[in-house]
């Protein structure tokens, strides 16, 4: 048994039925979580946040406190555009001091793989035979000619006779004749 598999010590279905309740029992902890958090979530709003309380005021009063609820969403609103510049800071002043520390250490070697190598061409880095070949290599290539061929066009009429007309028509052929 010291090279061979090792036998397990539970059945495929009783492995099977573990797998299944422990599937279960993390699906429940995962609802149970999910609720927990939106009740957490609930809570802050309502300690934060207290309803407005909007029935039985004038006009005046409502306007009053839309400037207000207006001023309090400025402050928030700054002190948001505050942290966001703060986080893009540092952020660039991590990357900065990262490349910093990438350019002390050096330039970083790339892991090696491994490569398989046939016997002939072990052989050939041996005999250097490898390195005349791939000289002669090109040298040794056939050169292609390209034939180019000629065919006549054949073009609509239409085209020519939209060509032909007016002066440039008139002209081009003056000048074919002479």
């Amino acid at each position: 048994m010291s090279g061979g598999e090792k036998k397990s010590k539970y059945s495929a279905t009783r492995r099977l039925h573990l797998k299944t309740k422990l599937l279960k029992k993390a699906a429940s902890m995962l609802v149970a979580e999910n609720e927990r958090k939106k009740h957490e979530k609930e809570n802050a709003l309502s300690e934060g946040f207290p309803p407005l309380k909007l029935s039985g005021l004038s006009v005046q009063e409502l306007q009053e406190l839309c400037r207000d609820l207006h001023q309090k969403i400025d402050v928030v609103d700054e002190a948001r555009y505050d942290l966001e510049a703060k986080i893009d800071k540092n952020d660039k002043e991590i990357q900065s001091l990262t490349q910093k520390v990438n350019e002390l250490k050096g330039a970083k070697r790339p892991n090696l793989r491994r490569v398989k190598k046939s016997a002939d061409s072990v052989l050939d880095a041996l005999t250097d035979n490898s390195k005349l070949m791939k000289s002669d290599f090109k040298a040794n290539l056939k050169t292609v000619k390209k034939e180019e061929e000629k065919k006549e066009e054949v073009t609509d009429w239409r085209k020519n006779v939209e060509a032909m007309s007016g002066m440039e028509g008139r002209k081009k052929l003056f000048n074919a004749n002479q």
